[in-house]
């Protein structure tokens, strides 16, 4: 064995780095097709002469197609592999780009974004599963964090795109150039090795550890590696069967549908959604709307260096704290300038820098943080099914923030709208506080280990 791998195990730093980045890049593709609907939906509105409903369902259609993907994600990922799931992620994203470029009619417009929604739902799921299968338990919170790193640059990027294409009002352009990227990603994802988790899952051991030794350079971590995993795997996949027998691993699936939740009632999406419905709100002309919009963008891939930056220093929980303080803070003083007015420019500009302040909360903790816990809490023989739960309630809260925000802003105003995201951003220092395990440094084995034996949720970490 050691014969064979020897020659692979040059640099292995290097390699689980560039093999976690590219597999990453699904959140690219994430971040641009967040982001260019964002920018298209006044061109949309005004080409096909519809009303604020119809630009919901529209938003919200990607949505509803990604919950659909990630309830098949699990049988997927485990049957076809990490790696050939996210071969078929790359293809939607291929073909959705290209139809919502060429949509002829609103209801057009809404099935190809549930084709695009049906390659994030697959994505979302198998990209971080797959980062947390390959990076060293050291770096793993940095490395999946990095895929939230990439959507933040995708959203930028189209943010960016949206801004220039903006002045001719070319609506599809701005949905059709995403396929570039898409075919870049899809040859991309010919360059990773197999996930050896999935690969020893398959009863395919040389495999799994001439991958893991081209990973950590190391044939003894290997080897206590490969030593873990057949130990957790003398008891099978056995996803729904698992949830109704075990009361332990529903407490895992249930913090992960609740910590999707979360997520997604900071009021992330609101943002990246309707930046420019906001800005209009303050009374920004659109240039202006499409500028700080590109501004929004680029505070999120900054902030989120902060993240990757401390995960693995400070902890989830620390973070998580300042985090859901900062967005809690941002949007309460938003929405208090939007009952007073925000007639003056000073006063408009202020507006901005705190909704630009929730921007930072989030993309420093719950944007990243989020994915990393629901990927580590999961134990392995029931990962695939309760990582797929916590997709799906991620995409089905998505949509639901999606195709209601327009008319909650049009209903209540935009004052009561963005008090209440704070609100919630309040309650969820709770949730963290009684919840939430402290998951640094601490191997996904142990993690399972004290889950089943039925140590409280919060301390089933350090």
């Amino acid at each position: 064995m050691n014969a064979i791998v020897q020659p692979l195990a040059a640099r292995p730093r290097v390699t689980v780095v560039l093999t976690c980045s590219l597999a990453a890049l699904a959140g690219l593709m994430f971040g641009l097709d967040i982001g260019v609907i964002a920018g298209a939906t006044p061109f949309i509105q005004k080409a096909f002469g519809i009303g604020d409903r119809a630009i919901e369902w529209i938003v919200s259609a990607m949505m509803l197609g990604a919950a659909l993907g990630a309830l098949g994600a699990g049988w997927m990922s485990a049957t076809l592999g990490r790696k050939r799931s996210l071969l078929l992620a790359g293809a939607l994203f291929v073909v959705g780009s290209l139809l919502c470029g060429g949509a002829w009619s609103p209801a057009s417009l809404i099935g190809a974004r549930v084709v695009l929604g049906l390659a994030i739902g697959v994505a979302t799921f198998t990209a971080p599963l797959y980062l947390a299968e390959v990076a060293p338990e050291r770096i793993r919170g940095a490395m999946i964090a990095m895929y939230q790193l990439m959507i933040t640059l995708g959203i930028l990027v189209a943010f960016l795109s949206d801004t220039a294409l903006s002045y001719s009002g070319n609506w599809r352009w701005m949905l059709g150039v995403i396929a570039i990227p898409g075919v870049l990603f899809l040859l991309g994802l010919l360059l990773l090795p197999r996930s050896p988790r999935w690969l020893m899952m398959r009863g395919r051991r040389e495999e799994a550890a001439g991958v893991l030794y081209r990973l950590r350079g190391d044939m003894a971590q290997v080897t206590r590696e490969l030593a873990d995993i057949e130990e957790q795997l003398r008891t099978p996949q056995r996803g729904w069967q698992l949830f109704v027998e075990n009361a332990n691993f529903r407490r895992s699936v249930g913090l992960g549908v609740l910590l999707q939740v979360v997520q997604q009632l900071t009021g992330i999406n609101v943002v990246m959604y309707y930046a420019p419905r906001i800005f209009q709100g303050m009374g920004y002309a659109t240039a202006a709307q499409m500028e700080f919009t590109a501004a929004v963008g680029l505070v999120n891939v900054l902030a989120t260096f902060i993240a990757i930056a401390l995960v693995d220093r400070w902890g989830r929980k620390p973070i998580l704290y300042a985090g859901f303080a900062t967005m809690a803070a941002g949007l309460g003083v938003v929405g208090a300038m939007m009952h007073i007015g925000v007639a003056t420019h000073g006063a408009q500009l202020f507006t901005v820098a705190m909704l630009l302040l929730f921007i930072v909360g989030f993309a420093m903790s719950a944007g990243p943080l989020i994915w990393t816990l629901c990927s580590e809490v999961q134990p392995l023989k029931g990962r695939d099914f309760g990582i797929a739960c916590s997709t799906f309630t991620n995409w089905a809260a998505n949509w639901l923030v999606g195709v209601t925000f327009l008319s909650l802003l049009n209903g209540v105003g935009a004052a009561a709208t963005f008090g209440l995201y704070a609100l919630l951003n309040l309650v969820f220092l709770g949730v963290t506080r009684w919840l939430v395990p402290e998951t640094l440094g601490v191997s996904l084995e142990q993690i399972e280990r004290k889950l089943m034996a039925g140590t409280a949720l919060r301390r089933i970490g350090r």
